[in-house]
């Protein structure tokens, strides 16, 4: 499993302080706001958060320590920030993105369906998309979908109700 895990990319500058507007990647600003601490993707370089605070569902203003000026702000811009995945306590039940992508979806039987390919939020529930020959198959991640998630053997359990995989 990845250490850091990408959680913002700066977008632009914001004010006349070295403040930048920054677009979480996580389910809320407020995520990226209670970490002190951002990464480079490899962890080399690490960046002090001043403050931080959300702008809106998925915005935030940030103030990196020694970011002083509008110029040195710009310079950071389309940057991906990644957060210590240890710094990020996830709730019982919930993962990370980063976790889920490449799980193989199987059947409480062991048929394969895939493997997850991309997570996609709706609003009333993620549905993961499944990659199988070529083909797309969504599934909603609702619990009588999704029946167990094994991420340290690569495996997500499914009940592939009626309609989900039919090609026709």
């Amino acid at each position: 499993m990845k250490k850091y895990l990408e959680i913002a990319k700066i977008v632009s500058v914001h004010g006349v302080r070295g403040e930048v507007n920054a677009q979480a990647w996580c389910d809320s600003p407020a995520v990226v706001c209670r970490l002190k601490t951002l990464y480079s993707k490899d962890g080399s370089s690490a960046y002090q958060v001043e403050r931080a605070r959300p702008k809106n569902d998925s915005m935030i203003i940030l103030k990196l320590k020694g970011v002083d000026t509008p110029e040195s702000a710009q310079t950071l811009r389309n940057k991906v920030l990644y957060a210590d995945r240890g710094d990020i306590k996830l709730p019982k039940g919930s993962y990370f993105i980063a976790d889920l992508v490449g799980l193989e979806a199987v059947d409480e039987n062991g048929k394969s369906y895939g493997r997850i390919t991309d997570i996609l939020g709706t609003g009333a529930n993620d549905v993961y998309e499944l990659t199988k020959d070529g083909k797309k198959f969504y599934i909603p991640a609702i619990p009588s979908v999704i029946l167990k998630t094994d991420v340290e053997a690569g495996i997500m359990t499914i009940f592939p109700m009626e309609g989900l995989f039919d090609e026709d």
